[in-house]
């Protein structure tokens, strides 16, 4: 038989299984939000930054003489044990939900509280002793607490999103190398354009996506700009003198992290300018993930009727109907992802957008757009590369054969006879089905054998050099 606890909020009275550490105004969140069904303890990293928020806030409160030590010490250990995941089972409300992100911070009062009082040697629900509002959000506001929480989880989720998106990038890098003596054909609007190295273009990949670990940097530069201390609105009302400032430094101390205080607390505390930034990242680097992918499915396209320059690793079977057909499932589902995040970017960018005077009250779906992105982004930036890059192998010869056999490479021969000769040579290649050889060489004699075999050298088609 369960036994219950009773308590009260200004709402009224309930009822509250006593195995449970959180209370009632979680209770009231769980009946109030039942929106997307993914509960808060998915996101560690941000119970952990809010476990970080509150023993920061105590630590101050206690140095400035407005908590007694005994508590604000066991506020202090109960959020240590909150920030190395032992309680994330509690940590139930739904991350879309209304009221700005209240919800979430009473989750984290309610079971920091509980668990102070429990160290201390009381019940939970005696809150006489340790007080959710009173002792664990003391010199707080939902409005500075939730945002300071959230930016050190961004923070530190996007460290490791950055060095998985790193390794792919060597990954595609490694490719290079692999193949940096296969010759193929470079392509522009899906046409012959001119030839080129395979290592090169994976190369590029590459660089393409390192680029963009630069711009992850910056974003969290940006959001290590904080508002604690600026409770309600940045008035700093409730909160002691020097105390914005103290518990900023204690969050330091906590997280490691560089954060700083923000030098205007009412902008701050409105202000979601760093969002938009960081989700516009997000976008750009899912922008240019999906279109990486497309060329890897169009680069393994066929096998005999595509481009069919690369393989990619054959991970199950591709039709219930087509006996043999192999699907590019990996790029396929990244690119999806990056649909996903390409769209939550508007919906970050909307809820910016809507937040009026002192407070923006979006903020909880702007933490579960960013939140889910990185997630996703981070998970398939390893599934290509565990299981799509690093098992690509090239169709060397076939890839070579289509170069030989294009009329692209009439390009080779603009400075030795002109643009006008060259097309006329090019027109005629591709009306007769000829070789751009045979028309240039052999029938029209435009140019020697010997000086054909200069330009096109198996180097000079891979790393051309300007010839004459």
């Amino acid at each position: 038989m369960t036994d219950f606890r009773l308590e009260h909020d200004f709402l009224g009275e309930r009822s509250i299984p006593n195995e449970l550490y959180y209370g009632i105004q979680t209770l009231r969140a769980l009946e109030n939000f039942d929106i997307t069904g993914i509960p808060l303890r998915t996101e560690p990293l941000f119970v952990q930054a809010l476990a970080y928020v509150k023993k920061a806030a105590a630590l101050a409160n206690r140095d400035l003489g407005v908590l007694d030590p005994a508590i604000a010490n066991h506020i202090a250990a109960a959020c240590d044990k909150v920030a190395r995941g032992e309680f994330d089972d509690q940590f139930t409300t739904d991350m879309i939900q209304g009221g700005a992100g209240t919800s979430v911070n009473m989750n984290a009062n309610e079971v920091i509280a509980n668990v102070a009082l429990e160290l201390m040697g009381h019940q939970k629900g005696q809150y006489e002793f340790c007080h959710p509002n009173n002792h664990v959000n003391c010199s707080q506001s939902t409005n500075d607490a939730y945002p300071t929480a959230f930016r050190i989880a961004l923070s530190n989720k996007l460290v490791g999103y950055a060095q998985t998106l790193g390794k792919l990038a060597d990954a595609f890098a490694q490719k290079g190398e692999e193949f940096r003596n296969v010759l193929k054909m470079g392509r522009t609007q899906l046409q012959d354009a001119v030839p080129m190295s395979m290592g090169d273009e994976f190369r590029a990949f590459a660089t393409n996506l390192r680029e963009e670990l630069l711009r992850i940097e910056d974003s969290r530069r940006l959001i290590s700009e904080i508002n604690m201390g600026a409770t309600a609105i940045g008035t700093r009302v409730n909160a002691p003198e020097g105390y914005a400032e103290l518990v900023t430094r204690h969050l330091r101390d906590i997280t490691g992290l560089e954060l700083v205080l923000a030098g205007d607390l009412i902008e701050a505390t409105y202000d979601t300018g760093a969002y938009v930034q960081l989700s516009g990242v997000l976008k750009r680097t899912a922008v240019k993930l999906s279109k990486i992918c497309n060329d890897l499915r169009l680069l393994s396209s066929g096998p005999r009727t595509g481009i069919n320059e690369i393989n990619l690793p054959p991970l199950q079977p591709g039709s219930s109907i087509m006996p043999g057909k192999v699907n590019p499932v990996v790029p396929e589902v990244v690119n999806q992802t990056a649909f996903y995040v390409i769209g939550a970017d508007l919906t970050v960018t909307m809820a910016a957008e809507a937040g009026q005077l002192q407070l923006n009250v979006m903020e909880p779906v702007i933490s579960f757009a960013l939140f889910t992105s990185i997630s996703y982004m981070t998970r398939a930036c390893h599934t290509l590369r565990e299981k799509c890059v690093l098992g690509i192998t090239a169709n060397a010869q076939h890839a070579e054969n289509l170069v030989r056999n294009s009329i692209g490479i009439v390009t080779q021969l603009n400075p030795v006879l002109g643009y006008e000769t060259s097309a006329e040579i090019a027109k005629e290649a591709l009306r007769t089905g000829k070789s751009v050889h045979d028309v240039a060489v052999t029938e029209r004699g435009l140019l020697t054998q010997a000086k054909w075999d200069e330009i096109f050298t198996y180097e000079n088609l891979i790393r051309p050099q300007f010839i004459q």
